[in-house]
């Protein structure tokens, strides 16, 4: 798991009241910064030390959890939240499907390109001429371009020995894009309903407890409960500040605390851990952090973290320590998040004005 952590929700950072009007006091944006740090502070521990025993959340639970991977179950938490709302609020299916698109594959392109044709040819121990001939080279272009990501290494490229060595970019996962599908499906058939949500949260939890890491849909199932969880909490949003009140995140904090040492912290996430996100994320009485002023980088945080750290790990000869490794990484690439999302991703973004979609909405509302 730790290898392929799926990652940064790329949505639009809204949230919706019980009214359907937008609320824009939120800390969407805060928390996927958060959780795209987390993600690229645990792979220093595995990319420079080969082990990942030393994170923090590892050590704090027993060995049941990294902290990257949190962060990764806050951010399917976060995309099932905003992009049920995206569906509700997007005039057509047809350009609910295209903003979904520009809003992943752009980005994407530019950072397989960059490790391609940058990263590549300097870390390779082939002559320049015969990487670029290899078709090894072009298939990893083309299949993670159509998110085939089982595909993950380069001709000659190895940055450190050893499993994850040669990894050119091992968080790019297709599972997002196949629950985008999912909630697409459920919203044309309406199906977006509070009981149809609770079904897959039950039926996510259980696929917790299998080990479905092996493939691309396994991986999506394993990941469901975190995305159901944030769908049914878009459509509890009518209950407004009842459903988001601190005595329920007082005990949703203590029962996440207390799956601890029943070592069901995973499995308890979707539950209690999934809540205080979304409470977190719209809680009036936090102050609103600008963390999108630059930009909207968690994705590209995400998706550059891994290869910009393997470079870290290459350039010192595989003996800097993780703190170095994350320490170079992280602004590293902070910037190159900067440069995808001026360059790339906001001139990609689909302009239009979110309308409600009147055939559809009505239906998934009935559910609530």
């Amino acid at each position: 798991m730790a290898a392929n952590e799926k990652p940064a929700s790329p949505v639009v950072a809204e949230a919706t009241t019980g009214s359907g009007a937008l609320e824009r006091h939120n800390n969407f944006d805060l928390l996927r910064l958060v959780a795209a740090l987390s993600v690229i502070f645990s792979h220093a521990f595995l990319l420079a030390e080969h082990s990942q025993d030393g994170d923090p959340l590892m050590m704090l639970t027993g060995g049941q959890v990294i902290l990257g991977v949190a962060g990764v179950f806050a951010f399917f938490t976060i995309s099932g939240y905003l992009i049920s709302q995206s569906f509700e609020t997007t005039p057509s299916p047809v350009v609910f499907l295209a903003k979904r698109a520009l809003r992943i594959f752009p980005g994407l392109f530019g950072c397989l390109i960059v490790c391609v044709f940058a990263i590549g040819p300097v870390v390779t121990a082939l002559p320049l001429d015969e990487y670029l001939a290899r078709p090894g080279t072009w298939l990893f272009l083309l299949r993670n371009a159509v998110l085939d990501t089982d595909y993950n290494r380069l001709p000659g490229v190895e940055f450190s020995p050893g499993t994850v060595g040669g990894v050119v970019n091992g968080p790019l996962w297709p599972c997002e894009a196949l629950l985008y599908l999912m909630l697409f499906g459920l919203g044309m058939c309406r199906l977006m309903t509070l009981p149809v949500s609770l079904a897959l949260l039950t039926a996510g939890i259980v696929c917790l407890h299998i080990d479905l890491v092996d493939n691309s849909f396994g991986s999506a199932l394993w990941l469901l409960s975190f995305f159901a969880a944030g769908m049914c909490l878009y459509r509890l949003r009518p209950l407004g500040p009842r459903l988001f009140a601190w005595p329920w995140a007082a005990l949703a904090l203590i029962g996440l605390v207390l799956s601890i040492p029943a070592g069901l912290f995973v499995t308890a996430f979707p539950l209690f851990g999934s809540y205080l996100v979304i409470y977190v994320a719209l809680n009036r009485v936090l102050p609103v952090v600008r963390a999108a002023r630059l930009g909207d980088l968690s994705y590209g945080l995400y998706i550059y973290g891994w290869p910009v750290e393997q470079c870290v790990v290459y350039a010192s000869g595989a003996t800097a320590p993780w703190w170095i490794v994350f320490g170079i990484a992280a602004p590293v690439s902070a910037a190159l998040a900067f440069l995808s999302w001026h360059l790339i991703e906001k001139r990609c973004r689909w302009h239009s004005r979110a309308v409600g979609r009147p055939a559809l909405a009505p239906a998934a509302a009935a559910g609530d």
